[in-house]
């Protein structure tokens, strides 16, 4: 196998990008979670004010996987970060330092703007993905958990008075 080449994905990437965030979800376990269309995608990720970035795996041509991130601020830091919404290889290509090329260029990019970190989530069950975080470098902030409204809870909590 050759080294994987790292470049941003375009909107001519659209077709791989819904089918790589397909494949994410089946493999989290969520297939009927995935809303996005190419167009939402194209309006969030390549529209004038892009709210987010993607990542592409190249191995020889093909898509080998993907790593969608964007803009954090800490206000502990009083600094930008990144935060890793997604990565995701096609399972071919999984042991072949590809995961760790696109890690590679995410913290190349986070230098460059000079974040003070890079956070992300991963499943508690997902022992090989710990295990890489953590051999690139990565501590697992077990002090903190995750929260989140989903939009029935944004709705119910903006109505509010």
């Amino acid at each position: 196998m050759s080294h994987p080449t790292i470049r941003h994905a375009t909107s001519s990437d659209l077709p791989v990008l819904v089918e790589l965030i397909h494949l994410k979800a089946v493999f989290d376990g969520c297939p009927e979670a995935v809303e996005a269309t190419p167009a939402a995608l194209e309006q969030t990720l390549f529209g004038d004010n892009p709210l987010a970035f993607v990542l592409l795996a190249e191995v020889e041509g093909a898509i080998a996987g993907m790593a969608s991130y964007y803009r954090i601020y800490s206000t502990f830091l009083a600094r930008v970060g990144l935060w890793l919404d997604d990565l995701y290889l096609r399972e071919e290509f999984r042991g072949q330092a590809v995961g760790k090329a696109l890690m590679v260029e995410l913290c190349r990019i986070a230098e460059a703007m000079g974040a003070g970190r890079v956070d992300w989530t991963v499943d508690v069950g997902n022992d090989r993905a710990i295990g890489f975080y953590e051999h690139l470098g990565a501590k697992r902030q077990t002090h903190i958990q995750v929260c989140r409204c989903d939009r029935h809870a944004i709705q119910n909590l903006a109505s509010s008075s």
